[in-house]
Order: structure tokens, then sequence, then C-alpha cells
């Protein structure tokens, strides 16, 4: 899945990895792409994530992970950062999720009943973005779909999301709803679709295997 969304972050684009998961994808972005990787707390061009031996204790991503920098690395304050996002300037924003709908709606701020934080800045990030996509498993831990029809959980942003990656498939959100583009090895179609609490369409070509 992380492998997966790395993919689609090439080289010259300018992205955010939003919290968890997202975070992790950098791990799989091919060695010497040219790609800037933006953080909200003030950093343009986040190097890798630092071992505890190395790590720097003023330098941590939005996240609070220890990072580096690599060459060119910029930092500024809140309000530079953030106008970088509103003014449309990233290219790929990758967030986690709570739940996400067919029509492309997010939820990924707040359980009611649990203690959150805030929205932070994924409300941002999930608006402004040029596409936005979101690394998430396919079902919560007690096996529910986290795709659904229409979220129930309070929304982060409507209509923004662009595309859905997986540990079971990934999904682009189109005009007509949800369409399956991959699939994971060793999944069925039967089985993903009892796996997700939304229709989805399927190409009749065959569909790649990630």
């Amino acid at each position: 899945m992380l492998k997966r969304a790395a993919a689609d972050i090439l080289g010259g684009m300018t992205v955010n990895l939003g919290i968890g998961l997202p975070t992790e994808v950098l791990q799989y972005v091919s060695p010497g792409t040219p790609v800037c990787l933006h953080s909200e707390n003030g950093i343009a061009g986040v190097g890798p994530v630092s071992s505890l031996e190395k790590a720097d204790r003023n330098l941590i991503d939005a996240g609070g992970a220890y990072v580096s920098t690599i060459p060119g690395t910029s930092f500024f304050d809140s309000a530079v950062s953030f106008a970088i996002v509103r003014s449309g300037r990233l290219d790929l924003s990758l967030l986690g999720a709570f739940q996400v709908a067919a029509n492309g709606d997010l939820a990924n701020w707040k359980i009611p009943g649990k203690f959150s934080p805030g929205m932070g800045g994924a409300i941002e990030l999930a608006q402004k973005a040029r596409r936005v996509g979101v690394v998430m498993m396919h079902t919560d831990s007690k096996g529910n779909p986290k795709i659904l029809s229409q979220c129930t959980l309070p929304l982060t942003a409507k209509g923004h999301v662009n595309r859905i990656y997986t540990d079971m498939a990934v999904f682009d959100v189109d005009a007509d709803g949800l369409c399956l583009r991959e699939i994971a090895d060793g999944i069925s179609i039967a089985e993903l679709d009892a796996a997700t609490g939304a229709a989805f369409q399927v190409p009749d070509q065959d569909l790649p295997r990630f």
C-alpha cells in the first residue's frame, strides 16, 4: 500500500505527507527523486527520518518525528507555511482517514467521544492541494468498512479526495463515484466488495495488481 502510494510521487512535485501512514510513504520514494516534501510546521525539503543517535532535537516534522535536511531545505513560520498550502502550491497531499465517502468526502479528525486536539492542518491540506490522496487500512480494527457511501463521522473536507490507497485496493473518485483502479495480490473482487461500504465500478480490462 505504501509502496503503491509512493509510485504516484513524481520528480518535481511538492508534496505534503500527513501524520500516520502517509508519513511512512517517504521510505518508498525512489532515492534521488527530486521531490520537495513540505511539513506544515514550517519546512520545505524534508529529509529522511533521523535515528535517535543522529537526531537534532530542534528539527521535527508536523508529526513530531525527527527528520533531516537535504540540500536546499528551507525553514519558515506557520504563516508562510499555510500561505504555501492555501495558494495551491502543493501538487499532492497524502492524508490518513477514519472514513472516506464515495463522493470524495473526508473524515479524519474526530471520533465522537474520543479526545481530539482539533483538525490541525488537515482541513487546509484536504481542500487546497491540487490532488488529495488518502492512505489507510481498508477496514477499522473491528472489521468495519472505512470506505462508505456517506461518512458518518464529522467531516474534514467535502468532495476533495481524488484517490484512495488501502491494503486491498486503489480507487479513484470520479464524477460517477468510485472506480477500482488496482487490486492487491490475493484479493478477489467479491472479498473487496464485502469489505467496502459503497458501490464501485470495475473496469472491463484486467486490473493491475500490487
